[in-house]
Parts: structure tokens; C-alpha cells; sequence
């Protein structure tokens, strides 16, 4: 069976057809998150370390680590600030000692430019997934060096110098062209998880079909593990958790091992609190004095003042059940019995490996 072994200092997470499937946290990404990537300008990591801790507390047992801000403040005053070349590689380096410094969940490495990829790998502890190399010529001469020189895996996206094709036997070629053109450097097919593009639904009515034959293609004919951006599927359309978690469950049966998605329900805000109590006073309901907002949110069903899990992770969790990658339901019956477990926060995130 394929096994894609990612590695921390300590800890140890395998992406293979009959693990349980893995999360890779996507929250510590500055792209289209304005104030993230603000704070990074300024140097302040406090969110960066908040996101790890809460991402690993909810499930995630890898970290994407990507390095891609725009800092237009400094932009203004040094035009070095207006190439990703400049900001990308000191920033990853810092973003992975700040995370490896509150959390030993292994990592995934992301960036577009090749000078962050190389920072991160020699800034990271253990063996790091590294995302990603594509189809095109350019980027692999570029990146399948960097894998083999640091004997890591790597995540393929299959898409080529032609772009993304609607196709998905041409993206299942893209797929297969990396993976050989990754032999001729000594990288095996099981260090190659291969990303097949999920299009957005709203604009393709095939586009979960597609993802859900080709899934079964690249495991069949290729033996590579697979991985997608979760999200991808529901953009621009209503109500995107209720079509993300039916999703990945489907993706998950039909082969898919991994997916680089946010395993976190953000937290209810003051705003969100305070309307709903004028509703409610509205309403005649009289609240005791000293409930807290705590008390108040679960009571009304919002949700937590603190990160947990989304409802997502809990379908992922019953997927491992159901397809017996769950031993005996332990995992299930543990996050069940003790449903707040996450909101304590942890260091967790894989398997404690050995002393050697």
C-alpha cells in the first residue's frame, strides 16, 4: 500500500489508502486575509501561533505553512518588498520557527517561489510535505531537484504549461507526466501526493463527478496519494460548509486521502453575541445575570467563544469509522465522550515516533 511518511522532530503522520484521512490545516496563509497578513508586516506572529494550536487541537495532523503576503506598507518604502523573491524566503524561515515552537505537528511547505521552499526545508525539523511542483517545465526543473536533494515528499498539481484544463484525462496525464519525470530524479511515486484540481461546482455541474473518477485513477493506474484544496468545490455558491462536508466524505470513499482544508469553527464574536441577546430580550426571555458568553452561545446552540472543531472534522471522523480506517471506533467514541477537548488546545498532531 502507498505510504506517504511526513515527519516532525517527534512526530509522525502517514498519508496512505488505509490511514485514516489527513488534514493539512490551511489557516496559516496570509493570501485573503487582510489582517494576517497586516500583522505579519509588523512582525507580529500571535495569530500565526494561535491558528497552529488551534488547527492541531481540531484534528489537523499537518500544518501548510504558506509564506505568500504582500507587505505594502514596506512596499512603499523599499521597492525590494515588491518581489516575492525579497519577502518570501526570511518569512517562511520565521513562519516555521514560530510554529515549530508551539506545536510538533509535521509540516507543509508553500510557496510559489522556489527560494521560500528551499528556507523552509532547511528551517524545518524532520521530513516536511512540500508544496508544490506542477506540470510545467520551468517548475519542475526548479522544484524535483529541491525534493530529491532533501529526500522529502512533494505535492503535484496537475496542471501544465497549457493551464488547467477542464479535462480530466488531461489532468490525469499532467499527474502521470510528473511522476515520471520525478523517477528520473530518484523520487519514488509514493513521495508524490498528486493534487487532481477540483473545479467549483457552481460553474461546472461535473466537477464532483470528475474529481471522484479521477481520485480513482490516480490510485489505481498511478499508486499515488491524492490531495485537493477542500474548499474549492463550493466556491461562489450558498451555504459552502453544507456542500464542503458532504464532499470530502465522498472524495474519502472513493480513494482520496488527504485534503488541505481549515478543520477549525471559528469562534462566535462579541457582534454575533450581542444581536443575538437583543433577540432574545426581544422575545421576553429574561438571562440570568451572571451568564457568561460561554454559557450563552452553547445554550443557544451558536456554537463556542473559542476555535473547535467544524462540523466537517466530524464527518471526517465518522468517514474513518465507517470505511474501518477507525480501529474499533476508538477515535469516534473519544471525541465524543469528551466534545470539548479541543477548545483546551494541545501539541498533537500524528504519531509519537520512536526514539532511534
Amino acid at each position: 500500500m502507498t505510504r506517504t511518511v511526513i515527519e516532525s522532530k517527534t512526530r509522525t503522520t502517514v498519508i496512505g489508502f488505509d490511514e485514516p484521512f489527513c488534514v493539512i490545516g490551511e489557516r496559516i496563509n496570509p493570501t485573503g486575509r487582510k489582517i494576517l497578513n497586516q500583522e505579519l508586516e509588523r512582525g507580529d506572529f500571535s495569530r500565526v501561533q494561535a491558528d497552529a494550536i488551534a488547527q492541531v487541537a481540531a484534528g489537523a495532523t499537518v500544518l501548510d505553512i504558506n509564506s505568500g503576503a504582500v507587505f505594502s506598507g514596506k512596499m512603499a518604502e523599499d521597492p525590494r518588498y515588491a518581489d516575492n523573491n525579497f519577502v518570501e524566503p526570511p518569512l517562511m524561515k520565521q513562519l516555521i520557527e514560530i510554529v515549530q515552537a508551539v506545536t510538533d505537528c509535521p509540516l507543509c511547505i508553500d510557496s510559489s517561489v522556489p527560494g521560500a521552499l528551499e528556507q523552509g526545508l532547511a528551517a524545518a525539523e524532520g521530513r516536511p510535505l512540500l508544496n508544490s511542483v506542477t506540470g510545467e517545465e520551468e517548475r519542475m526543473e526548479l522544484v524535483l531537484p529541491l525534493v530529491a536533494k532533501y529526500n522529502v515528499p512533494v505535492v503535484a498539481i496537475s496542471n501544465d504549461d497549457t493551464g488547467i484544463s477542464e479535462d480530466p484525462d488531461v489532468r490525469f496525464l499532467v499527474a502521470k507526466k510528473i511522476v515520471e519525470r520525478a523517477a528520473d530524479f530518484g523520487i519514488p511515486a509514493h513521495d508524490i501526493v498528486v493534487d487532481p484540481l477540483v473545479m467549483p461546482i457552481g460553474a461546472m455541474a461535473t466537477a464532483g463527478h470528475q474529481v471522484f473518477t479521477l481520485v480513482r485513477r490516480l490510485r489505481e493506474e498511478l499508486g499515488v496519494n491524492t490531495t485537493c484544496g477542500a474548499s474549492n468545490i463550493s466556491f461562489g455558491l450558498p451555504n459552502r460548509h453544507g456542500i464542503n462536508n458532504a464532499f470530502l466524505p465522498m472524495a474519502f470513499s472513493a480513494g482520496m486521502t488527504s485534503a488541505i482544508m481549515n478543520p477549525v469553527a471559528l469562534p462566535i464574536g462579541p457582534k454575533a453575541i450581542a444581536a443575538k441577546k437583543e433577540l432574545i430580550l426581544a422575545a421576553g426571555i429574561i438571562l440570568p445575570d451572571d451568564m457568561d458568553d460561554e454559557a450563552f452561545v452553547k445554550l443557544f446552540g451558536m456554537g463556542s467563544t473559542k476555535p473547535r472543531p467544524g462540523k466537517v472534522m466530524e464527518a471526517i471522523r465518522a468517514s474513518n469509522f465507517l470505511l474501518n480506517h477507525d480501529a474499533g471506533g476508538a477515535a469516534w467514541i473519544k471525541s465524543n465522550q469528551d466534545p470539548d477537548a479541543a477548545l483546551r488546545g494541545g501539541r498533537a498532531g500524528g504519531r509519537r515516533r520512536r526514539a532511534s
